[in-house]
């Protein structure tokens, strides 16, 4: 028995350390890309020394990937999540656009992560992204899907092309985050401020419900509902360079 708890404690041990040196390589891919990222500053930054790096990642590259692929299964474990629970169809599809914008809004590292990314997929190196289109975005595109189907079905959302709606959803918190910078220059008001992101986010889904939902009572009792019971996550203020995908 103590020999069993000794090496289930050696392995929360090495799960521990291995999750520590993914959250400091997502920090620094981030900033600095594949390319500029030093695995020494990665090593210092998780507590570990180098060797240990690469007995669990073997190289940069391998850790890159690993770094992607951890930031993004968290993604996918929230989105998931705002489609489920035994919620009508509307309502479950409005959770998943507020879950959208509430990670533009403050998961930065993966943003940049995944703009770096597609960047590498139009130069044809990207190979991490193919991988997470099958496990982690398809599942998750496909769910979407599936949600706005059923409340076109059932009559609860208007007729429409599905990915439309996903793009009409989807896009404007993309464009709100990614205008901010040049918006800036033209509005009379700060768009990258705390309390203006705050403002947007209502604002979105109280637009969808509006927008999507054939009676817009009911729409707009559900974004009530949804923006009530959703906490918002903390919102920094966005830097003129931070950019969104």
């Amino acid at each position: 028995m103590t020999a069993l708890k000794g090496k289930r404690s050696e392995h929360d041990q090495s799960d521990r350390t291995r999750a520590r040196i993914l959250r400091a390589a997502v920090r620094h891919f981030s900033q600095y890309g594949l390319a500029g990222a030093r695995t020494g500053a990665i090593a210092e930054a998780a507590g570990v020394n180098k060797a240990l790096l690469y007995y669990y990642f073997k190289n940069k590259s391998g850790l890159y990937d690993a770094a992607l692929e951890n930031a993004a299964s968290h993604v996918m474990e929230s989105a998931s999540a705002a489609l489920q629970g035994g919620k009508s169809a509307g309502e479950s599809f409005l959770r998943f656009t507020l879950n959208h914008f509430d990670r533009l809004a403050t998961q930065h590292e993966f943003q940049s992560l995944m703009q770096q990314e597609m960047v590498r997929i139009q130069r044809g190196e990207s190979k991490g992204v193919p991988l997470l289109a099958r496990s982690v975005f398809r599942p998750l595109l496909e769910g979407a899907r599936d949600v706005i189907c059923e409340g076109i079905r059932s009559g609860e959302l208007c007729s429409a092309d599905w990915l439309q709606i996903l793009y009409a959803a989807l896009g404007a918190n993309v464009f709100c985050f990614l205008s901010a910078p040049m918006m800036r220059l033209v509005l009379p008001f700060d768009p990258r401020s705390t309390s203006e992101v705050r403002n947007r986010r209502r604002l979105a889904i109280e637009f969808l419900a509006i927008a999507l939902f054939r009676d817009r009572s009911h729409g707009a009792a559900l974004a009530r509902r949804v923006l009530a019971d959703t906490p918002q996550p903390g919102i920094k203020k966005l830097s003129v360079g931070r950019k969104r995908s």
